[in-house]
């Protein structure tokens, strides 16, 4: 069974960075791709990036509100995924959520972390 587990949240103040990170453990075998979501109060569910591996070529995504500011990235090694996050602004402010796609389509989630931009 794989796992998931995030860290890197916490409180920045605007115009700052924060790295979020996801790593897979468990029964991995292979990953069709990871990436994050992010749940704000009274707002939609919104995907922010995504990355999709297909065997040495990766390729990402992301929101039109973060493009530019963040960046995701993989260590295939260490089976973990990385959300760098710049210039933070309070619309950023959300509970981030990292889900990981299996070659057959299950997606697995994490346990949520909580950003917070605020001064």
């Amino acid at each position: 069974q794989v796992q998931l587990v995030e860290s890197g949240g916490g409180l920045v103040q605007p115009g700052g960075s924060l790295r979020l990170s996801c790593a897979a453990s468990g029964s991995i075998f292979s990953i069709y791709a990871m990436g994050w979501y992010r749940q704000a109060p009274g707002k939609q569910c919104e995907l922010v990036a995504g990355i999709v591996i297909a065997g040495t070529t990766h390729s990402a995504d992301y929101a039109d509100s973060v493009k530019g500011r963040f960046t995701i990235s993989r260590d295939n090694a260490k089976n973990t995924a990385y959300l760098q996050m710049n210039s933070l602004s309070p619309e950023d402010t959300a509970t981030y959520y990292c889900y990981l796609i299996d070659p057959s389509g299950q997606q697995i989630w994490g346990q949520g972390t909580q950003v917070t931009v605020s001064s």
